[in-house]
């Protein structure tokens, strides 16, 4: 046996369970009741509600009154008819049952009559007359009584078998319980990237002494850390150590490209010394074109060493320092894939956080990042 035969076994178990459930013919007792009470109530609304018998107006002229008073309590019976006579048609008005919108209807229409009631009172305690004729209090009670036969009636013995083992379905989505709300997720600004900045070392040692603060009377401390310093070399010194440099031929490139060595040529160095302690006798001009350096010559021609690790300036590295830009006219902020992501307009700044160039790498207020491909006639600030 399967389990949806199981479940059917279960529900048949459960309804003849029920005891049978007696009316007139396909209504229910309480079926019944509200339709007469409906019936006497819609019948007595063309009787005038103020004035005298015959002379005043009744529900049905006094402007939109009847679609609350009488109106709606007879849609709500149309559909309780008509879901007798046909299960399958209307089942629900909205997310309300027919039964519920009963419900709702009926006390609605109880408010509005009491409320015309009330009124004739606050009337007839200022002075002036009773409007209200006897129509109002008979509508109000059969309203009553309509609100006790759908309110009340799953509580009163005669009428509460008509809500006794109905079958069970589920409930319609703006009847059902509603999800927690959930708090919204904090923006978190994005870290900027690694090669974006250096972090300076954590060298406190050698930080120099902060100094006191203005208007203090605590005097400069002059003896630290600057007294420590060493003390400037001679000039003989110092052109020694220049002597040096020139002539110790580097290992390597240097990693800074602001300074490169340029090692001389063995041979100049040669032909240098030998001049030099040769200087008090006269050098024929031949020999002296022979041990001049060739930078130094007249002719200006182009010197190539081989072993020079001289190499072209590289391209402009992009700068990461980040500036405010204004644009001439509305431009877009592309992703990565050309997608527009914002944009910005000459109203307002722009943050750059990167500059590559042709390319300005755009930060929003928001923290979405894009990419401006036109930098022509940006202002810098």
């Amino acid at each position: 046996m399967t389990d949806e035969n199981q479940d059917g076994n279960i529900d048949e178990a459960v309804a003849t369970e029920e005891p049978p459930q007696y009316g007139v013919g396909p209504f229910s007792i309480r079926e019944v009741a509200l339709a007469g009470t409906w019936l006497v109530a819609f019948v007595v609304s063309f009787f005038p509600i103020y004035g005298d018998l015959g002379e005043g107006p009744s529900v049905w002229s006094s402007g939109i009154d009847w679609v609350l008073t009488i109106g709606v309590p007879t849609v709500a019976v149309f559909l309780i008819v008509l879901r007798r006579l046909s299960p399958q048609g209307i089942r629900r008005v909205g997310s309300l049952g027919i039964d519920q919108f009963a419900s709702v209807a009926f006390s609605v229409a109880t408010v509005l009559w009491l409320t015309i009631i009330w009124t004739s009172f606050v009337r007839l305690a200022s002075g002036a007359v009773f409007l209200a004729t006897w129509v109002v209090w008979v509508e109000f009670f059969l309203m009553l009584a309509g609100v006790l036969l759908t309110v009340l009636a799953p509580f009163i013995a005669p009428f509460a078998q008509d809500f006794r083992g109905r079958p069970e379905i589920p409930a319609h989505r703006s009847a059902r319980p509603v999800l927690p709300v959930s708090p919204r997720p904090a923006f978190v600004r994005p870290e900027p990237a690694a090669d974006e900045y250096t972090p300076y070392a954590d060298d406190t040692a050698d930080a120099p002494a902060a100094a006191p603060a203005y208007g203090s009377d605590a005097p400069y401390d002059t003896d630290a850390p600057y007294a420590a310093a060493p003390a400037p070399a001679s000039d003989a010194e110092a052109l020694r150590d220049a002597e040096v440099d020139a002539h110790r031929t580097p290992d390597a490139t240097a990693d800074d490209a602001e300074t490169t060595v340029i090692p001389l040529d063995q041979q100049d160095l040669d032909a240098g010394r030998e001049s030099a302690a040769a200087a008090d006798q006269p050098v024929p001009a031949a020999d002296a074109a022979a041990t001049e350096p060739a930078h130094a010559r007249e002719s200006f021609e182009h010197v190539e060493n081989p072993s020079s690790t001289v190499e072209p300036a590289a391209a402009t590295a992009p700068q990461h320092q980040a500036f405010w830009a204004l644009v001439p006219e509305d431009r877009d902020i592309v992703d990565e894939i050309g997608i527009p992501v914002f944009r910005i307009g000459p109203t307002a700044w722009a943050l750059v956080i990167e500059d590559r160039g042709d390319v300005f790498v755009v930060r929003h207020e928001d923290g979405r990042i894009g990419y401006l491909h036109d930098v022509s006639g940006v202002t810098r600030g």
